[in-house]
Parts: C-alpha cells; structure tokens; sequence
C-alpha cells in the first residue's frame, strides 16, 4: 500500500532531530498544499540536512501509562497490505513492548465518517494511543483534535495527518520511494518511450509524495524529450478497478504506444496488467509497483511487472511498538525518532522515517525472501522452475 523527505512494500513508502525541514510537492518550493504533479507543495518528510535528534522528541505526557491502544487501518483495497501486514505485526510489536496491553484493530472501508466514529468508539472504550492510518490526511485532523480533548496522543502511521496537534508520525521516505520508481525507469527505459502515469489518491498525503519524487526525476526527461508523458492521472481510493479503467483509457487514447506504465503501487500495478493482457502487452511494457505484495512480485518473476519498492513494513512496526512503550512509560523517545515533518499548518512533528528498496527480478532473493517478507514457496507456488532465476 502505502510521504517522505520526500526522498529521493518500493515503495512507494514510511521506525517509522536540528535539522532544517524540508516538505514541498513539487522541489521543495511551494507554499499551498494544491495536487499538481511537479508544481504541488505537500508535507511529511525528513529533514533536510538528513536527519538529527529532534528538540521536541523527549518525554511526551499524553498517554503515560497508558495500556490500551488502538490502530485504525483505513481500507482493505490497498493492495490488502493493511491487514496482511501492517495490522498484525505491529499488533505482535506493541505486545511484545509494553506487555499486558490491550491492543484494539478496526478498519474504515476507505470511508472517512467511519474512521472518525471508530476512532470515537475507541476513545469511549478507554482506548490511551491511537495509531492511525489516514483515510484522509487533511480529515483525520477530527480525530487528532477529538483525542487531544482525552489528553489522548495519536501516532500517524505510514501516512501524515494535517494537524498540529499530531503526537508522532512513522513512516518510510516517501518521496524516495517515488523517485525510486521513476530511477528504476530512467534506468531501463528507451529513447523516445512515452510514458503513463497512475498515481495514488489525492487524499493520502503519501500519494502526492510519490508523484513529488517520481517527476523530480522524470520531468527532466520529459523536458528534454528523452521521454514523453502521454497520459496522468490519480487514483481516488486507490482502488484496483479505477487503475484498470485509467491504464486501459491511456491505452486506447494512445493507440496502445506506451512503452511505460509509472504505476504508484502494487495493487494498482497488478490491475494494470490486467489492463495490459487485454491488448497482448504484457510483459511489453515496464510497469512500476510499491509494496512488494506477494502478487506483485510474483508478477515481476513472470515478467508482467518490472520492479516494486519493498518497504519493510516489520522495521516500521518495531518502531511503532518501540514508541508506544516509550509513550507509555514516559521515558524519552529521543532515541527512537530519526527526523521531523512539518504540517501544512506550520507544526514540526517528531518523526520516525525508514528507507526502502528497489527489487525486480535480479534481488528478489536477497530482498524479500532473505527477510522472511515472502517465502520462495509462496513466490514460486504453480510457476515453472527457474522462473524469474529464482523457482
């Protein structure tokens, strides 16, 4: 699924103190948080100088002792990369840091009211540290403000909330995993190629990130015509269906030209190729993902898909269950946050960011498999031996 210094699962991705902070959208220089590619502001990311220990990350007083913490997951369409992954092991990491806590897990469905009336429900159940992944970066702001009212602190996790009075942020370097993504192409491309572009939500503030990091490196190419963008679009919800619909609208407006298909991540990757297989083009095309989803890489073995960024999603949550303790015994966190972020509203938040990795074919093994992310029974399950140098 799944802001970053925008550095430049990846992923696309974001564990996850002075240092001059850094967040705009579009080179660091805007001043509005608007949604054009290359020209929007956004924030969430590491500082600039890259890195220092943060004035503000020591003892925070909300939540010390506090037992009783609640994640709030925003959707099951990304990819499905919130519970498989996310959920569970940073459930096994709060646990395994603060033992005798309660641990409570809920999911919106990608709807905002609902994440605001679960985040409620579990204030009312005496849930102490909210853990949130945003369904709306600018709209759970309610819930930061409706937990500072419990003298609750809400980590955002993965994903910025647009609120001052935000705890914590841990996430990976998000812009670095756009510029990952789009590395990986100026890296593999062919004079001339034209290029689309499937970006992520405009209400995730990670989505804006990535495409932030990717154009850092592809609008010079397209400037100078090394390469042409024929077709950009973001993806609302990031749902799967909506990417098919888009990849198969710059297809057939492009009369299938398109050498390239910039995919934000892996679950939209994947209905790209299916966009693909319906002109015969799969594999003909290099297709970009994020998340490193057991489909996706699967699909790289096979040759569907080109490349991912594979977040370690385990690092994040040891860091998150890593804070939650240090919250909860109110010792300093010093230790634990890497960096800061800077809100849209101005406020420097104490922050913890993780780096990522490309993978395609050639590193899947020492990537993904070498970490127990996903097993080589898994990847290679049904494929014929020797697929992609590693079944």
């Amino acid at each position: 699924m799944v802001c970053t210094s925008l550095a430049r699962r990846s992923y696309f991705a974001p564990l996850v103190a002075g240092i001059a902070f850094v967040l705009l959208l579009a080179g660091c220089g805007g001043s509005s948080a608007t949604n054009t590619p290359g020209s929007s502001s956004a924030v969430g990311s590491p500082a600039a100088s890259g890195g220092g220990t943060s004035a503000s990350a020591n003892t925070f007083s909300a939540g010390k002792g506090c037992k009783h913490v609640a994640f709030l997951s925003p959707d099951t369409t990304a990819g499905g990369r919130w519970e498989a992954y996310d959920h569970p092991l940073t459930e096994t990491a709060v646990k395994a840091a603060l033992p005798g806590v309660t641990f409570d897990a809920v999911n919106a469905q990608n709807s905002t009211d609902t994440q605001l009336t679960q985040a409620s429900s579990e204030l009312t159940k005496g849930a102490c540290i909210l853990i949130v992944v945003a369904v709306d970066s600018t709209a759970a702001a309610s819930i930061v403000q409706k937990a500072k009212a419990s003298n609750v602190p809400v980590i955002a996790y993965d994903r910025l909330i647009q609120d001052n009075d935000l705890a914590y942020y841990a996430t990976f370097d998000n812009v670095k995993v756009g510029q990952t993504q789009a590395q990986y192409i100026k890296d593999h491309h062919k004079k001339g190629d034209n290029v689309a572009m499937i970006n992520g939500s405009q209400t995730d503030n990670n989505a804006l990130l990535f495409a932030q990091g990717a154009h850092d490196i592809l609008d010079p190419l397209f400037a100078s015509g090394e390469l042409h963008k024929v077709y950009e679009q973001y993806t609302p919800g990031w749902t799967a269906a909506t990417a098919q619909t888009e990849m198969a609208a710059a297809l057939t407006a492009n009369n299938n030209n398109i050498q390239v298909a910039y995919v934000a991540n892996d679950g939209m990757a994947d209905a790209a190729v299916a966009a693909l297989k319906a002109q015969n083009l799969n594999g003909k095309v290099l297709v970009t993902g994020q998340d490193a989803e057991l489909a996706a890489v699967r699909d790289i073995l096979t040759g569907d898909q080109s490349m991912t960024v594979y977040k370690p999603i385990k690092k994040l949550a040891d860091s998150v269950g890593k804070l939650v303790a240090a919250i909860s015994n109110g010792s300093s966190t010093a230790e634990i946050v890497t960096g800061q972020s800077k809100t849209t509203g101005g406020a420097t938040i104490p922050s913890i960011f993780n780096q990522v990795t490309a993978v395609d074919k050639s590193n899947v093994a020492t990537t993904v498999v070498a970490d127990g992310f996903l097993s080589k029974a898994d990847l290679c399950k049904d494929l014929p031996a020797g697929t992609g140098g590693l079944c």
